[in-house]
Protein backbone atom coordinates (compact mmCIF):
# COMPACT_ATOMS: atom_id res chain seq x y z
CA UNK A 1 0.00 0.00 0.00
CA UNK A 2 1.11 3.38 -0.74
CA UNK A 3 1.76 5.93 1.58
CA UNK A 4 -0.72 8.23 0.00
CA UNK A 5 -3.48 5.27 0.25
CA UNK A 6 -1.88 4.97 4.14
CA UNK A 7 -2.58 8.00 5.04
CA UNK A 8 -5.82 8.29 3.67
CA UNK A 9 -6.76 4.89 5.48
CA UNK A 10 -5.00 6.31 8.93
CA UNK A 11 -7.81 9.61 8.34
CA UNK A 12 -10.73 7.70 7.49
CA UNK A 13 -10.28 5.67 10.51
CA UNK A 14 -9.29 8.58 12.91
CA UNK A 15 -12.50 10.67 11.51
CA UNK A 16 -14.61 7.65 12.23
CA UNK A 17 -12.82 6.73 15.47
CA UNK A 18 -15.46 6.49 18.11
CA UNK A 19 -18.53 6.10 15.90
CA UNK A 20 -20.49 2.97 16.03
CA UNK A 21 -21.57 1.08 12.26
CA UNK A 22 -25.07 2.08 13.13
CA UNK A 23 -24.14 5.69 13.86
CA UNK A 24 -22.37 6.36 10.42
CA UNK A 25 -25.28 5.16 9.44
CA UNK A 26 -27.48 7.28 10.54
CA UNK A 27 -24.89 10.25 9.72
CA UNK A 28 -24.98 9.45 6.34
CA UNK A 29 -28.91 9.00 5.86
CA UNK A 30 -28.96 12.07 7.78
CA UNK A 31 -27.09 13.98 4.74
CA UNK A 32 -29.16 12.24 1.95
CA UNK A 33 -31.96 13.17 3.97
CA UNK A 34 -30.80 16.87 4.43
CA UNK A 35 -29.58 16.75 0.46
CA UNK A 36 -32.99 15.87 -0.64
CA UNK A 37 -35.03 18.04 1.32
CA UNK A 38 -32.67 20.93 0.08
CA UNK A 39 -33.28 19.88 -3.92
CA UNK A 40 -37.11 19.92 -3.34
CA UNK A 41 -37.09 22.99 -1.91
CA UNK A 42 -34.65 24.21 -4.34
CA UNK A 43 -36.85 22.96 -7.22
CA UNK A 44 -40.36 24.00 -5.84
CA UNK A 45 -38.96 27.35 -4.84
CA UNK A 46 -37.27 28.52 -7.86
CA UNK A 47 -38.05 25.91 -10.86
CA UNK A 48 -41.83 25.31 -10.36
CA UNK A 49 -42.76 28.63 -8.14
CA UNK A 50 -46.09 29.21 -7.20
CA UNK A 51 -48.20 31.97 -8.47
CA UNK A 52 -48.02 35.34 -6.55
CA UNK A 53 -51.57 36.39 -4.62
CA UNK A 54 -52.53 39.80 -6.08
CA UNK A 55 -52.88 42.71 -3.29
CA UNK A 56 -56.43 43.95 -2.85
CA UNK A 57 -57.07 46.79 -0.69
CA UNK A 58 -59.70 47.25 2.05
CA UNK A 59 -62.64 49.49 1.26
CA UNK A 60 -60.67 52.56 2.96
CA UNK A 61 -57.13 51.84 1.00
CA UNK A 62 -59.04 51.97 -1.92
CA UNK A 63 -61.04 55.05 -1.65
CA UNK A 64 -57.53 56.26 -0.38
CA UNK A 65 -56.21 55.40 -3.81
CA UNK A 66 -58.48 56.03 -5.99
CA UNK A 67 -58.28 59.95 -3.62
CA UNK A 68 -54.78 60.21 -4.91
CA UNK A 69 -55.66 59.52 -8.19
CA UNK A 70 -58.31 61.61 -8.82
CA UNK A 71 -55.80 64.86 -7.85
CA UNK A 72 -53.60 63.39 -10.37
CA UNK A 73 -55.96 63.64 -13.15
CA UNK A 74 -56.43 59.84 -13.71
CA UNK A 75 -59.88 60.18 -12.88
CA UNK A 76 -62.76 63.25 -12.68
CA UNK A 77 -65.20 64.86 -14.69
CA UNK A 78 -66.08 63.65 -17.97
CA UNK A 79 -66.80 67.31 -18.91
CA UNK A 80 -65.14 69.34 -20.97
CA UNK A 81 -63.64 72.22 -19.07
CA UNK A 82 -60.60 74.86 -19.37
CA UNK A 83 -57.16 74.07 -18.40
CA UNK A 84 -55.42 75.09 -15.30
CA UNK A 85 -52.36 74.30 -13.23
CA UNK A 86 -53.68 76.31 -10.46
CA UNK A 87 -53.33 74.22 -7.97
CA UNK A 88 -52.14 71.32 -9.21
CA UNK A 89 -50.96 68.77 -7.07
CA UNK A 90 -47.03 67.64 -8.18
CA UNK A 91 -46.33 65.56 -5.13
CA UNK A 92 -46.82 61.65 -5.98
CA UNK A 93 -46.96 59.35 -2.79
CA UNK A 94 -47.61 55.83 -3.16
CA UNK A 95 -47.39 52.74 -0.62
CA UNK A 96 -45.74 49.45 -1.77
CA UNK A 97 -49.29 47.86 -0.88
CA UNK A 98 -50.72 50.73 -3.57
CA UNK A 99 -48.17 50.10 -6.05
CA UNK A 100 -48.63 46.32 -5.93
CA UNK A 101 -52.57 46.50 -5.78
CA UNK A 102 -52.17 48.94 -9.24
CA UNK A 103 -49.92 46.13 -11.05
CA UNK A 104 -52.89 43.98 -10.05
CA UNK A 105 -55.29 45.65 -12.13
CA UNK A 106 -53.31 43.93 -14.67
CA UNK A 107 -54.37 40.25 -14.91
CA UNK A 108 -51.41 39.72 -16.97
CA UNK A 109 -49.12 41.13 -14.45
CA UNK A 110 -51.09 40.59 -11.19
CA UNK A 111 -49.76 36.91 -10.45
CA UNK A 112 -46.22 37.86 -12.00
CA UNK A 113 -44.83 40.99 -10.62
CA UNK A 114 -44.32 42.04 -6.73
CA UNK A 115 -42.58 45.35 -6.24
CA UNK A 116 -40.60 45.83 -2.63
CA UNK A 117 -40.22 48.77 -1.29
CA UNK A 118 -37.17 49.48 1.21
CA UNK A 119 -34.47 52.62 1.67
CA UNK A 120 -33.97 53.76 -1.75
CA UNK A 121 -34.34 50.35 -3.10
CA UNK A 122 -37.45 48.93 -5.10
CA UNK A 123 -37.19 45.07 -5.55
CA UNK A 124 -39.45 42.98 -7.76
CA UNK A 125 -39.74 39.75 -7.77
CA UNK A 126 -40.62 38.38 -11.20
CA UNK A 127 -42.56 34.86 -12.94
CA UNK A 128 -40.98 34.32 -16.05
CA UNK A 129 -42.98 32.03 -18.40
CA UNK A 130 -40.20 30.17 -20.45
CA UNK A 131 -41.91 29.62 -23.78
CA UNK A 132 -42.81 25.72 -25.03
CA UNK A 133 -40.70 26.19 -28.30
CA UNK A 134 -37.15 27.36 -25.84
CA UNK A 135 -34.92 24.27 -25.61
CA UNK A 136 -34.26 24.19 -21.93
CA UNK A 137 -37.51 23.49 -19.67
CA UNK A 138 -40.23 24.62 -21.99
CA UNK A 139 -42.91 25.93 -20.79
CA UNK A 140 -41.57 26.00 -16.70
CA UNK A 141 -41.74 28.92 -15.30
CA UNK A 142 -38.43 30.90 -13.77
CA UNK A 143 -38.86 33.33 -10.40
CA UNK A 144 -36.31 36.19 -11.29
CA UNK A 145 -35.43 38.69 -8.77
CA UNK A 146 -34.07 42.38 -9.44
CA UNK A 147 -33.16 45.65 -7.48
CA UNK A 148 -33.08 48.86 -8.49
CA UNK A 149 -31.44 51.64 -5.97
CA UNK A 150 -33.41 55.02 -6.42
CA UNK A 151 -32.86 58.23 -4.67
CA UNK A 152 -31.15 61.69 -4.60
CA UNK A 153 -27.32 62.02 -4.43
CA UNK A 154 -25.86 65.08 -2.50
CA UNK A 155 -26.43 67.56 -5.46
CA UNK A 156 -30.12 66.15 -5.44
CA UNK A 157 -29.43 64.70 -8.52
CA UNK A 158 -31.79 61.41 -9.27
CA UNK A 159 -29.33 58.53 -8.95
CA UNK A 160 -31.14 55.17 -10.54
CA UNK A 161 -28.91 52.33 -10.53
CA UNK A 162 -28.80 48.76 -11.04
CA UNK A 163 -27.89 46.61 -7.96
CA UNK A 164 -28.01 43.26 -9.67
CA UNK A 165 -30.87 40.64 -10.87
CA UNK A 166 -30.50 36.83 -10.11
CA UNK A 167 -31.87 33.91 -11.64
CA UNK A 168 -33.00 30.88 -9.32
CA UNK A 169 -31.43 32.47 -7.08
CA UNK A 170 -28.13 32.79 -8.58
CA UNK A 171 -26.73 36.35 -9.22
CA UNK A 172 -26.49 37.12 -12.88
CA UNK A 173 -22.58 38.25 -13.41
CA UNK A 174 -22.36 41.58 -14.28
CA UNK A 175 -20.84 41.01 -18.00
CA UNK A 176 -23.70 39.24 -18.82
CA UNK A 177 -26.21 42.60 -17.85
CA UNK A 178 -23.48 44.96 -19.73
CA UNK A 179 -21.46 45.57 -16.94
CA UNK A 180 -24.34 47.80 -15.72
CA UNK A 181 -24.38 46.83 -12.27
CA UNK A 182 -24.15 49.52 -9.66
CA UNK A 183 -24.12 52.11 -12.57
CA UNK A 184 -25.99 54.97 -12.07
CA UNK A 185 -28.03 55.41 -15.74
CA UNK A 186 -28.77 58.89 -15.11
CA UNK A 187 -25.13 60.07 -15.20
CA UNK A 188 -24.45 57.83 -17.39
CA UNK A 189 -27.17 58.47 -19.93
CA UNK A 190 -28.19 61.64 -18.78
CA UNK A 191 -27.16 63.91 -21.39
CA UNK A 192 -30.07 63.10 -23.51
CA UNK A 193 -33.25 60.96 -23.99
CA UNK A 194 -35.42 59.68 -21.66
CA UNK A 195 -33.23 59.69 -18.56
CA UNK A 196 -32.20 63.45 -18.85
CA UNK A 197 -35.84 64.47 -19.48
CA UNK A 198 -36.40 62.14 -16.35
CA UNK A 199 -33.60 64.35 -14.04
CA UNK A 200 -34.82 67.50 -15.47
CA UNK A 201 -38.08 67.11 -14.17
CA UNK A 202 -37.98 65.39 -11.10
CA UNK A 203 -37.56 67.94 -8.11
CA UNK A 204 -37.40 65.33 -4.97
CA UNK A 205 -37.10 61.33 -5.35
CA UNK A 206 -37.48 58.80 -2.30
CA UNK A 207 -38.02 55.41 -1.57
CA UNK A 208 -38.41 54.31 2.24
CA UNK A 209 -39.57 51.92 3.71
CA UNK A 210 -43.10 50.94 2.32
CA UNK A 211 -43.08 53.83 -0.28
CA UNK A 212 -42.65 55.80 -2.75
CA UNK A 213 -42.50 59.86 -2.86
CA UNK A 214 -41.82 61.91 -6.23
CA UNK A 215 -42.22 65.67 -6.41
CA UNK A 216 -42.23 66.82 -9.94
CA UNK A 217 -41.03 70.43 -10.99
CA UNK A 218 -43.01 72.79 -12.86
Amino acid sequence: MSEANSAGAENLAQATKGFSGSQVALIVLGVIVLTAIAAVVIVRVYVFPSELVPVTLSVKEEARLDDKLRRLGRAGSNEPEAYSEAGANREISLSEKEVNSLIGGNPGLAKRVAIDLSNDLASAKILVPIPEDFPVMPGQILRVNAGLEVRLDASRKPVVALRGVSIMGVPIPNAWLGNLKNVDLVSEFGDRGFWKAFADGVDDLQIRDGEIYIKLRE
